[in-house]
């Protein structure tokens, strides 16, 4: 309990989920609220391929944590890394300090896994927050005027191949605007050397691209990236990824720019729990997404393992964080009440990916759309749940323009070239 005598909601992680709950927690007088992020910003990650591509820029997916829940009296925003979670003192340490709780809800999210192969991440970059989606964005930038001022094809060859690992909704959608960004957009502004000719490979381990979906969509994405120019390489295990590139079974591409989009695994602070854990690190949760003899601790989004009542657990995406975070803060409000607990059901949306420009594939319950008319279903989904009506203007207006010019406006590289550099 804090020192005002109001129960105290320690949330860690303003994702999608920590977001849903503190909204919903705020509007209670009666609750003290703590939100421990180490970002500063709400970061809407279906949209980070697009930084990544140049066709958005940071600021139009991340918005201040604070601007968005700042103005609650009752809720403390801090900006650091939660470490630690004693749930037998009810604590949570972060950044050399510590408080306590009454409720917690993490939603501490989820970091890329190399499934044992640790040392891979040296040689690639994922795609979990902006920092890697600039980092993407710098090292496509940066190959294009590299095969520029060398003049040599056999160098512009092998700056210009790419290469994405997993093929999920990730994969194909950073495969398909890498795609369009070098063979079409800017194709006409370099002069030594054609963009055209730039190579991208996706490659996924299992039969088809798009797993969650229906093998029909599945097959779709993959010829309309090939389409793209796109080699889509299904059924392909990676063996080893080095400086040299991605070594698969009898072949090896050469590439200085690998993407992982292939897996991931629940935040550490999850083993500090002390609680269940699944391969992935995922926190196993009950019917109320709590640990298992603690009603007073949630675990939601990305980082938990929800299964009951179902065959496989809930998927790592924002609608299940979202539904999770808005339940966990209603439970908490009837916590207060003494009202009865009622069970989380999840409630099914559909999947969306985009494959690019007037294409993508959407699957919602028994409706499965493609093409141009799943490119609109898609635009107005990610439109609509955009968080911030500033960032919902600026993307809408950056996305026609995108469309009418065909173009990437945020091709901006923020590091000058040096001579003493190559």
């Amino acid at each position: 309990m804090s020192k005002s005598g109001k129960k105290k909601v320690v949330i860690i992680g303003a994702g999608f989920g920590g977001l849903q709950a503190v909204k919903k927690l705020s509007q209670n007088s009666d609750l003290d609220i703590t939100v421990i992020d180490k970002k500063n910003h709400h970061l809407f990650q279906p949209l980070l391929y697009q930084v990544a591509t140049a066709v958005l820029s940071p600021a139009d997916i991340a918005i201040p944590t604070r601007s968005l829940v700042g103005e609650s009296k009752n809720v403390t925003v801090v900006l650091g890394e939660a470490t630690k979670i004693d749930i037998s003192n009810k604590t949570v340490y972060y950044q050399n300090t510590s408080t306590n709780y009454d409720y917690l809800i993490l939603s501490a999210g989820a970091r890329s896994s190399y499934f044992g192969n640790d040392q891979w991440a040296q040689h690639t970059i994922g795609l979990k927050n902006l920092k890697d989606a600039l980092k993407i964005r710098h090292k496509l930038l940066i190959s294009f005027e590299k095969a520029e001022l060398s003049g040599d094809p056999e160098i512009a060859k092998s700056l210009l191949n790419y290469v994405i690992i997993g093929g999920g909704p990730t994969g194909v959608e950073l495969a398909g605007s890498i795609a369009e960004l070098s063979h079409q957009i800017i194709r006409d502004e370099f002069h030594t050397i054609d963009p055209a000719l730039s190579k991208i490979t996706l490659i996924e381990a299992s039969p088809r691209l798009l797993m969650a979906f229906s093998p029909s969509l599945g097959e779709f994405a993959k010829r309309r990236l090939e389409k793209r120019g796109v080699e889509v390489l299904t059924g392909t295990r990676v063996v080893n990824i080095d400086e040299k590139g991605v070594h698969l079974e009898g072949k090896t591409i050469h590439s200085e720019t690998v993407i992982w989009a292939a897996g991931v695994q629940a935040n550490a602070i999850a083993a500090t729990l002390g609680a269940p854990l699944d391969r992935s690190g995922r926190v196993m949760v009950d019917e109320f997404c709590n640990i298992e003899g603690h009603p007073e601790v949630f675990v939601i989004g990305d980082i938990a393992n929800y299964t009951k009542g179902l065959e496989r657990p809930l998927p790592g995406v924002s609608p299940v964080a979202m539904q999770q975070g808005r339940y966990v803060a209603a439970l908490i409000k009837n916590d207060l009440k003494n009202k009865k607990r009622k069970l989380f059901h999840y409630i099914d949306k559909g999947s969306m990916a985009t494959i690019g420009r007037t294409d993508a594939v959407a699957e919602i319950g028994f409706l499965k759309m493609k093409g141009f008319f799943g490119w609109l279903a898609w635009l107005f989904v990610h439109l609509f749940y955009q968080v911030g009506f500033k960032n919902k203007i600026t993307i809408l207006i950056t996305w026609v323009w995108s469309y009418i010019a065909f173009s990437a406006e945020a091709r901006v590289i923020q590091d000058e070239v040096s001579a003493d550099k190559d």
